[in-house]
């Protein structure tokens, strides 16, 4: 039988898919066994590839729903990540420290706990940001100067200590305007997170059951 994809398996592209069918064919069928079926036409090697090709389309089936398993995978784990725009509570939970005290009520040693945090807290993503808007088609400039060093040093006498040579440089700055948008970030989330649902969506439940 060869059938050689079961469901749960690493999902295989088509390349990687048909490179292991003809491994099977040629594990099973060496070419010089295979040429003389063909020659003889004792029809051994055609009943063969004909109880292959059955096989093989379980093989295809089997390797899609893998791929559906592996893409339903992927989406469940984008959705389990906490929304940006929503931010992420802190969570605790009661931990043994690894002592323990008598309880004279019981008679029994119980386990000193503690508060742990097992997940920290993420403040919301600011819903808008600010952007540096320049005009591309005409741009203008405004320009100031300020001292630079030159990459020469001289010694200070008084200082006993070397010195920057110092330079007046002409800077060049692009005029810019201050625009308020959504945030890029906000939005990349919400678009990941709306294909994510769509993959979950269509998945059939016999891949999410067997997830």
């Amino acid at each position: 039988m060869t059938i050689f994809v079961n469901q749960g398996d690493q999902y295989l592209t088509p390349v990687q898919l048909e490179r292991r069918a003809q491994k099977y064919i040629r594990r099973s069928w060496p070419d010089q066994r295979r040429e003389k079926s063909i020659r003889l036409g004792d029809g051994q090697f055609d009943a063969f590839m004909s109880e292959f090709s059955t096989n093989h389309e379980i093989n295809k089936t089997n390797n899609t729903f893998n791929w559906q398993l592996q893409e339903y995978g992927k989406a469940v784990a984008r959705l389990d990540r906490y929304v940006l725009a929503d931010g992420r509570l802190e969570v605790t939970e009661m931990q043994p420290t690894g002592e323990q005290v008598f309880n004279e009520d019981t008679g029994e040693m119980e386990d000193v706990l503690h508060e742990v945090v097992v997940q920290t807290a993420v403040e919301p993503l600011p819903a808008t940001v600010e952007i540096k808007v320049y005009d591309e088609e005409n741009p203008t400039y405004t320009e100031h100067t300020e001292m630079q060093p030159t990459g020469e040093q001289v010694y200070n006498e008084e200082t006993e200590q070397f010195e920057d040579v110092m330079e007046e440089v002409t800077i060049q700055e692009l005029v810019y305007t201050v625009e308020t948008v959504d945030n890029p970030e906000i939005i990349r989330d919400t678009e990941e997170r709306t294909v994510a649902q769509v993959v979950v969506d269509a998945t059939p439940d016999e891949v999410k059951n067997f997830s």
